[in-house]
């Protein structure tokens, strides 16, 4: 099953990604030619598919349903598409990729999932740390931070999801009793800072990035940490 798995899945990210050109992903959003390149698409995709599996045509039925699903997706994705929603479409595109994949999958090799080795407790804590690590702490230092609000703050919150992706990356270093990589990703953060702050003659501005990072990080610690002694006790 695993398998048969990969080999679909490798197919499908050599033809989605790497045998597509940005020609053609620009030449599918324009109405005139859609379907040309959308075929061009779904031709490629079908020949990966068939090298990737060595030609065993026992798959046949499956080959198919990959590539007419891939092509109604495909079009379904970029008949809505927008700028506001592009980000959103690009990844319900790859999860309904991914979907018809495992069901192919199923069809020639059935699976079962054994649910005795999820445990519903862990699995709500793993939930509700990723959100504290994201949203929570988010806004707990926007509060905390009010005072040294800066005037030139970026409108797309661009340092708000470079914090959260931060203390993802601190939460599984110190969940993996990596340490070493806590310090890695401080210095790393310091280096790109530090020429901010060297050009900066604003004390408002370091006491806000120094506050800012001390706060990130002892927070994204402590979560991890509170997360690990709970895992425990459950």
């Amino acid at each position: 099953m695993l398998s048969l798995f990969i080999s679909f899945l490798l197919a499908h990210f050599v033809g989605d990604f790497i045998l597509q050109p940005d020609k053609w992903v620009k030449a599918k959003l324009s109405a005139k030619n859609q379907l040309k390149y959308l075929f061009y698409h779904i031709g490629v995709h079908g020949l990966v598919l068939l090298i990737v599996l060595q030609f065993q045509f026992q798959y046949w039925l499956g080959i198919l349903s990959i590539m007419f699903s891939h092509f109604i997706i495909d079009w379904a994705k970029v008949s809505f598409q927008n700028k506001k929603n592009e980000i959103l479409l690009f990844f319900v595109d790859q999860l309904a990729h991914f979907i018809v994949i495992a069901l192919v999958v199923y069809f020639y090799e059935p699976y079962t999932l054994d649910t005795t080795i999820i445990s519903i407790p862990k699995l709500m804590l793993v939930v509700m740390a990723i959100i504290m690590q994201t949203q929570v702490t988010a806004i707990l230092m926007r509060v905390l931070l009010s005072k040294w609000k800066m005037k030139d703050e970026n409108p797309n919150q661009a340092g708000k999801y470079i914090g959260m992706l931060e203390r993802l990356f601190i939460f599984s270093f110190v969940v993996m009793n990596y340490w070493e990589g806590v310090g890695f990703l401080l210095g790393a953060k310091s280096i790109f800072r530090f020429g901010d702050l060297n050009n900066a003659k604003d004390r408002n501005l370091t006491e806000y990035v120094l506050i800012g990072t001390l706060l990130s990080f002892g927070l994204a610690m402590l979560i991890a940490r509170g997360y690990q002694y709970l895992n425990l006790c459950l």
